[in-house]
């Protein structure tokens, strides 16, 4: 396997670095790309102008252990979660609190934004909970199996549901259970195609399975050394990218891919994938390690790629973010470092 020290930046252009109390386990952009949010495991929140890294605010231990942030399609607000059962509401561009939700005393584990930011879906233990914009409550689910794994919106109003056995897909509105998509196995990721269709999970046994819901395809890849917690489709929904171990693993879905295809594999960490990211536009692929180690691939339609630059921050990255305008990507690791790196064309 290739080695990092045999790379150079390549694409990556030197852009800023910005130094965070404590493990930052999210980044995210906001405003247009104009400022970008990272929170870290005490609960802190900080936003930094995207072109300078000067911090624009720092908002010290929101959460009894933050879990989750999510910025509004508007890019003007954004939520964030955590232990302590909360769901905060803030402005982005001054870090002011607009709205507390009380949710309960268990952990809020996931929230994502429907595209169309009229809801707020929150994973709650077992249980999902859907929100109005205006932070009222819209509808609330029965128990699901086991705690919700993941969630993803199929549209202004579909969301999907991942836990043990089985992926659920509601219609918000209705409140009612448009497609169950059953497994017997627990499901620890979750990522759908762009338009809805596929819906891709990875599992406690080491594969990927996935379905075609137009279809009803049922189908499984396995033969991962470890659980693909990590999944990403491109922006045409032809390839998806897969984690499991130190080797990005791209499956295609040209034609009637992935089935009898041999996927794609790119090599350079050294340790297994913790994070996976495509541009918001094209073939470009960012990769993650353990190893501290951060690849960005230009991939074609079969899943093959070509390495366009690479870098380390020497501790294991925990969020890769591409800028909206895919001009820049921003990292975060493990020992409180937040990167951006502009993106030469």
């Amino acid at each position: 396997m290739p080695g990092l020290k045999n790379f150079k930046k390549g694409i990556l252009r030197d852009g800023w670095t910005a130094d965070i109390d404590d493990y930052v386990i999210v980044c995210e952009w906001a405003l247009g790309g104009n400022s970008l949010l990272a929170g870290d495991v005490t609960g802190g929140i900080s936003a930094f102008d995207s072109i300078s890294g000067h911090t624009l605010w720092k908002r010290e231990r929101n959460h009894d252990g933050l879990l989750a942030i999510d910025v509004h399609p508007n890019g003007e607000l954004f939520a964030s979660a955590g232990q302590d059962g909360r769901i905060l509401i803030y402005n982005a561009l001054t870090g002011e609190k607009n709205k507390t939700i009380e949710v309960g005393p268990e952990w809020v584990e996931h929230i994502a934004w429907s595209p169309d930011g009229r809801w707020l879906a929150v994973a709650y233990s077992r249980k999902i909970i859907v929100f109005r914009s205006d932070g009222k409550k819209k509808w609330q689910s029965d128990n699901h199996p086991s705690t919700v794994s993941a969630i993803s919106w199929s549209g202004a109003d579909e969301l999907a549901v991942a836990c043990y056995g089985k992926v659920a897909i509601y219609d918000v509105v209705t409140e009612c259970v448009q497609q169950q998509l059953e497994w017997k196995g627990s499901l620890v990721s979750m990522v759908l195609s762009p338009d809805g269709d596929i819906v891709a999970c990875g599992s406690q046994d080491n594969s990927v399975h996935f379905w075609r819901r137009s279809t009803a395809q049922d189908s499984m890849m396995s033969g991962y050394p470890g659980k693909p917690a990590n999944l990403a489709f491109d922006s045409s929904g032809t390839l998806l990218a897969t984690g499991g171990s130190e080797t990005v693993t791209v499956w295609s879905f040209q034609d009637l891919g992935p089935e009898g295809t041999r996927p794609g594999e790119l090599e350079l960490h050294n340790r297994p994938i913790s994070s996976l990211a495509f541009a918001p536009k094209g073939m470009r692929l960012a990769s993650g390690s353990k190893d501290g180690s951060i690849a960005i691939w230009l991939l074609q339609k079969d899943g093959d790629g070509e390495l366009l630059g690479a870098t380390s921050l020497d501790a294991p990255i925990s969020r890769l973010a591409w800028r909206p305008d895919g001009r820049a990507i921003a990292a975060a690791n493990a020992v409180g470092k937040l990167t951006s790196w502009r993106i030469k064309n």
